[in-house]
């Protein structure tokens, strides 16, 4: 039976879920997309708050319900090739190729970028994530007590200076929402831009890779019931969704209002400095420059370690902990030296191929009760979801290469087989269908094997 926690066990779950799902980087996507979103944004922010905080959540109780023990448990259920595959994908995405240079990128945009003139951005980005990444490999290389100690000061600073950029934006708003031209992205469906717009955040990604670290936790506590794990991270997860649905909702409100004092920006990093030197002045600019740095930097370096660690455990045997590190130190600070609007571009083909991936792996998780964990219900929906989600990726392409005569055959077979695919949800019905295929085979082979043994 389960133990029935405490009060302060919910607060303890529901800090570490605040704290594994929002991170400062998170604070940039909301605001662009207020920006573009304009008259348009309550419901883009609907949109964007089901994948940002709804399915990350989701990952967790799926890892929770499924009895796995992570990622590559679950993913390895589908077949062991796809548990390597998805893995390995999965923690370079959430890793050196797009959210580690992202967190030097997005210091550098609201932290540095405001003071520096133009000529000097790209020699500035060059310095900062070089010193950014420098740090990052020390602390990681050698973990002390010093990185708890800057989370537990820093996430109530963090969340004090952002709450008075906030009070102020609605207080003093620099324009009504009401008033703000909509971009075309989301004339036709703000809703499922802002779907789609969520995907940015990763957190459904990190959910399936670090989701394990809440269950191992309430398990901990005495909560080991499949069910039980659910509903306790629901309880213990509510006032963190209802402060991290609050905080997104505000952020994309003063990134709609600031376009009647801003133009759009290229990224909302820039558009954050803005409202924040709008608001705040160069002092308030100053403080929110060192919160996002530091936080960005904790974020950096635990993503560092979890990636090292993964790739040991995944390859034991090839190299050692320390030399990973190094390796993802480089590529990452290769990466950011792009730029953050150009990070941000190159990762949305990729995202769009693995989050329709990762929410059939979150949702057969969950189901898995239903058919005790039978290979060909884990199987058929992921073959399902791959086809929809190679069309997803080159769909998301740059418009030079979707416009190759192959892709853009390609391309035409998907827009004329796949409802919603020109909403960029082309993988809904495939995974449906594939789940209700998966469910036939699981009970039609069942029936066969309780026949042949009577």
């Amino acid at each position: 039976m389960d133990k029935k926690l405490s009060f302060s066990s919910y607060l303890l779950v529901g800090s570490m879920l605040f704290g594994l799902f929002f991170g400062a980087g998170n604070l940039i996507f909301p605001v662009h997309m207020g920006q573009l979103a304009g008259a348009s944004t309550p419901l883009a922010t609907i949109g964007f708050l089901a994948t940002a905080i709804g399915l990350p959540f989701l990952g967790v109780i799926a890892i929770g319900i499924s009895g796995s023990s992570g990622l590559f448990d679950l993913a390895g259920r589908v077949h062991p090739v796809y548990g390597y595959v998805m893995t390995i994908l999965l923690y370079l995405t959430i890793g050196p190729f797009f959210a580690l240079p992202r967190t030097a990128t997005v210091s550098y945009e609201i932290g540095v970028v405001p003071f520096l003139p133009k000529e000097m951005h790209q020699l500035g980005l060059a310095v900062f994530t070089l010193v950014f990444f420098a740090v990052a490999l020390a602390f990681s290389m050698r973990p002390n007590k010093l990185l708890m100690w800057v989370g537990k000061v820093l996430n109530p600073l963090f969340l004090a200076v952002l709450a008075i950029l906030i009070v102020l934006s609605v207080v003093s708003p620099m324009g009504s929402v009401s008033q703000i031209a909509v971009a075309e992205p989301y004339v036709a469906s703000p809703f499922f831009k802002g779907f789609l717009e969520g995907y940015n955040t990763m957190d459904a990604l990190a959910s399936l890779a670090f989701g394990i670290i809440v269950v191992n936790s309430l398990k901990e506590l005495g909560v080991k019931s499949p069910r039980g794990i659910a509903l306790d991270t629901i309880r213990s997860g509510a006032v963190s969704v209802i402060l991290m649905g609050l905080i997104y909702a505000f952020l994309a409100y003063m990134g709609a209002t600031s376009a009647g004092k801003f133009a759009v920006s290229e990224n909302g990093g820039i558009a954050l400095a803005q409202i924040a030197n709008y608001y705040l002045g160069t002092a308030g600019s100053v403080l929110l420059a060192i919160i996002v740095t530091v936080a960005c930097l904790k974020t950096a370096i635990g993503l560092i370690t979890a990636c090292s660690q993964t790739f040991c455990e995944l390859f034991p045997n090839r190299l050692s902990y320390r030399t990973y590190t190094i390796l993802f130190t480089l590529v990452s600070l290769l990466i950011a030296n792009i730029g953050l609007t150009q990070i941000i571009s190159l990762s949305i083909p990729v995202l769009m191929f693995l989050y329709p991936l990762a929410i059939s792996l979150i949702l057969l998780g969950i189901l898995s009760p239903l058919f005790h964990n039978r290979r060909c219900v884990y199987l058929i929906p992921t073959i399902f979801t791959l086809f929809a989600g190679v069309g997803d990726f080159l769909a998301a392409l740059p418009k030079q290469l979707t416009e190759q005569p192959t892709v853009k055959a390609i391309l035409g077979v998907y827009r004329e087989s796949l409802p919603f695919f020109s909403l960029g949800m082309g993988w809904v019905i495939p995974l449906a269908v594939g789940l209700v295929v998966g469910f036939i085979v699981y009970f039609a082979t069942k029936q066969k094997n309780m026949g042949q043994r009577a």
